[in-house]
């Protein structure tokens, strides 16, 4: 009888050489910082309720008042007021309520807890989410003016270059303190109360805002403070230039730059991933 030999135990598999290269950094801040806006913009365009909020809301509206002669113009034929009002009202809606109530879900369900796991700066998540809004804003002032000049609305720029100056000036200040403002509600309040003070702030500011009501219709304590909010402001700058072939003087561009630097100065000092 012969003796069984064992097969020698195999060997144990070489450990890996210990890697001490740097791990790769994050990716450029301007890389983030388009990826981030291009996936705000997708995922707007794809809410069916952010559709109707910031694009067939202001269409209606302006379709409906300047249909029915309801409201006081302020002298003016009821359509040339209304298109800058619901410019106005349209970078209200989309910055603001829109933005506040999308964003405090986000932080509701983990999304905004996951992403400040990543590299991704704050600062970069405010600059996305307000670049996606202009871009949203872009196209509902085509859909606006397109359907205001099918409404008969005659605009009186005060020249093209510097019509057009003054509106990118407004536009954008007016954006940036939105967002400011609805990043600053959804980064500091829960979800449903984020929802319900968006909900009250927009139909507040629609009413005294100066977008379908003329500021001169309010009484006098609450036309002051009207004059003082950047609803009214950019209405009234909007107004100006749209409407009266004129500059928006001084009042609104301080009353919107003093908004925009308070509000995304809060919003970044204060808001919170969870």
């Amino acid at each position: 009888m012969t003796a069984t030999t064992q097969p020698a135990p195999a060997p144990p598999p070489a450990r890996p050489a210990l890697d001490l290269r740097p791990a790769p950094g994050a990716a450029p801040v301007g890389r983030m910082l388009a990826g981030q806006t291009r996936m705000e913009l997708t995922l707007n365009l794809r809410h069916g309720e952010s559709v109707l909020l910031t694009l067939l809301i202001p269409v209606g509206l302006l379709v409906f008042f300047s249909a029915v002669d309801v409201l006081p113009a302020d002298g003016r034929d009821a359509v040339d007021f209304l298109v800058p009002g619901v410019l106005a009202l349209a970078v209200m809606s989309t910055a603001f309520t829109g933005q506040a109530i999308a964003t405090g879900f986000e932080r509701r369900y983990g999304v905004l807890k996951r992403l400040g796991a990543t590299p991704l700066p704050r600062w970069v998540l405010l600059a996305g989410k307000t670049l996606a809004v202009l871009a949203i804003m872009l196209i509902q002032a085509v859909l606006l003016c397109a359907v205001g000049l099918a409404l008969g609305w005659d605009p009186r720029l005060p020249g093209v270059a510097a019509g057009i100056g003054w509106l990118l000036l407004l536009v954008v200040l007016g954006t940036a303190a939105f967002s400011g403002l609805g990043l600053l509600m959804a980064g500091t309040l829960r979800a449903e109360a984020t929802l319900a003070a968006a909900n009250g702030v927009y139909l507040l500011l629609l009413l005294v805002g100066g977008v379908v009501f003329p500021l001169t219709e309010l009484p006098g304590w609450l036309r002051a403070v009207a004059e003082v909010l950047p609803t009214a402001a950019l209405s009234k700058g909007l107004r100006s230039v749209l409407a009266d072939g004129v500059g928006p003087g001084v009042g609104p561009v301080v009353v919107l730059a003093c908004w925009a630097v308070a509000a995304v100065g809060l919003a970044a000092r204060f808001f919170r991933w969870e």
